[in-house]
């Protein structure tokens, strides 16, 4: 039986997201802009579904922007503001080396158009450093982009003092929390943050839906036109169906999130505590102490990742050497290259990441089956 450990690539859908989207595939196929019954009963579930997302962040509803995903989100996130901002002269944007490449390749086309972007270093541990920030901070700075807790290595950034700082010089804030969200505790009325990134497939929602929350006093020029959807701030006839799931999925995870992370915290340490029962030389990249707790990321030196992978998926095991959206590249990770780690290490990470239906058993098989295939790649 396969065991999948790429949960922070995607996860599976959730059985009772799934029974709250079936109607949307049947009866409930109205457009939520039309006022007859049938866009009324989707607007409703739309409502619904926005209000679910704000519970689950301490949010008004209102402060909601549904997007196709993460990536649209940041883009939005930085697009939005760094427009609104040139025209005070503010045209500079700070964030760093280990963002996801949606903030990253966003940063790079923003160059191109005529905006200053500085990329902050990080230490050994993926964390960025606070001085630095200050650092490179200038009275054009508008915008400040910082993940919450890294989708390769998972440790966490110090988001409050960004934002604390960020706030007493007048900078926005802007956190990718794609993968925080569902498993930290996000509260938008005492975090201090501008906008946040969340996405349903990394929570057991569908794909194709995510969301941005946009503070009040944020400006914010939209990206798509056409329409007077999301308060005219991202046209187009929203994704019900995948909303409505999206809606679920944080619902359920807001409930579970104190169980689900004690559990995903068990099972990275139980993975860890086994591959060190079978005397499988690893180097654990990431901070060890600060750290989202179902993404593990471990490197095996003397072995390269791409044979490991392969080797793993004849075993049945999924996981992934780094980011789902960069994997096809064959290229060493931006982050633990941005970590200034050895090359073994680097060329040799693999990232295993949990989720609620992993067992025990499966973690224990899976660091069976991958201390077997370590030896036996490093007795060759």
């Amino acid at each position: 039986m396969p065991i999948y450990l790429d949960h922070a690539a995607t996860t599976p859908i959730h059985p009772k997201v799934k029974e709250a989207m079936l109607p949307f595939l049947d009866h409930a196929f109205g457009n939520p802009s039309s006022i007859h019954q049938y866009g009324r009963e989707v607007r409703s579930a739309l409502d619904r579904a926005r209000d679910q997302i704000a519970q689950s962040l301490n949010a008004d509803s209102s402060r909601i922007v549904f997007t196709s995903g993460g990536t649209e989100a940041d883009n939005l996130a930085l697009f939005g503001v760094m427009e609104a901002e040139r025209k005070k002269g503010r045209n500079h944007l700070i964030t760093s080396q280990i963002e996801h490449h949606a903030v990253l390749d966003t940063c790079h086309y923003l160059e191109r158009n005529g905006f200053e972007v500085t990329y902050l270093p990080v230490n050994s541990k993926g964390l960025v450093d606070l001085e630095a920030l200050k650092e490179a901070a200038r009275p054009e700075t508008a915008l400040v982009s910082i993940m919450y807790g890294n989708n390769e290595v998972g440790t966490l950034q110090p988001v409050r003092e960004i934002g604390e700082w960020a706030r007493e010089r007048g900078i926005f804030f802007h956190t990718d929390a794609v993968q925080a969200f569902g498993v930290e505790e996000i509260d938008v009325k005492t975090l201090p943050v501008d906008l946040v990134t969340i996405s349903s497939h990394k929570i057991n929602g569908p794909k194709g839906a995510g969301a941005l929350y946009i503070a009040p006093e944020v400006p914010l020029i939209p990206r798509f036109f056409g329409g007077a959807q999301e308060r005219r701030r991202r046209a187009g006839t929203e994704n019900v169906l995948g909303i409505v799931g999206f809606g679920k999925a944080a619902e359920i995870a807001s409930q579970k999130r104190a169980e689900h992370r004690a559990k995903m915290d068990g099972l990275r340490k139980l993975f860890l505590k086994e591959l060190e029962k079978h005397g499988t030389r690893h180097v654990i990249n990431g901070d060890p102490d600060q750290s989202l707790p179902h993404i593990c990321n471990v490197s095996f030196p003397g072995t390269d990742s791409e044979t490991l992978l392969m080797n793993f998926d004849l075993e049945g095991i999924a996981c992934a050497s780094g980011s789902a959206c960069t994997s096809g590249t064959l290229e060493v990770s931006h982050v633990l290259k941005a970590m200034n780690l050895p090359d073994d290490v680097t060329k040799s990470a693999i990232r295993f990441s949990f989720g609620w239906e992993n067992t025990e058993e499966e973690v224990r098989q899976a660091a069976q089956i991958t201390a077997s295939v370590v030896k036996r790649l490093t007795s060759v």
